[in-house]
């Protein structure tokens, strides 16, 4: 089962990242971190295999559920005029376990930082079979990382 307690983030994808910067900020009173430009994040999905996208990206400083704001290379995973609605973000400690948990419950990878038999990465993105809401799974290692960023610091993964 998933811990559903351990969800961090809420994921919007937009089309110009420093404007939902300042609209967030301006009417949630939000602080963003420094946003990260990714120029060749490796990804997996059903369609096209490993393969390589730009992503910009930052989140919210506070917390605990942070807001995360994206946009990617067009025609990607992460292009805005594709947007799947987007996503809740959730860590969890053995991602590739999680995975199969969740696909044995009627889920499906939609998406992950790579392929099933290199275990998905760090990342994995889900949907029900049957559509519906999106859960990003994170594997806890990375949570050192983001909280050094949301403290001010780099995001060195």
């Amino acid at each position: 089962m998933l811990d559903y307690t351990r969800a961090f983030h809420t994921g919007v994808l937009t089309p110009d990242l420093d404007a939902a910067i300042a609209f967030y900020a301006r009417t949630l009173g939000l602080r963003f971190a420094e946003p990260v430009v990714l120029e060749a994040l490796a990804l997996w999905t059903p369609e096209r295999g490993r393969h390589t996208v730009r992503n910009r990206f930052t989140y919210s400083l506070d917390g605990p559920l942070h807001l995360e704001l994206q946009g990617g290379t067009p025609g990607s995973f992460y292009d805005p005029a594709l947007s799947r609605g987007d996503h809740l973000g959730i860590w969890v400690d053995d991602l590739p376990a999680t995975v199969a948990r969740l696909g044995g419950a009627g889920w499906q990878v939609i998406a992950a930082g790579a392929a099933p038999e290199d275990g998905y990465g760090l990342f994995t993105y889900l949907q029900p079979a049957a559509g519906g809401m999106v859960i990003e799974i994170v594997s806890q290692a990375l949570q050192p990382a983001f909280a050094r960023w949301w403290a001010g610091g780099p995001l060195a993964v």
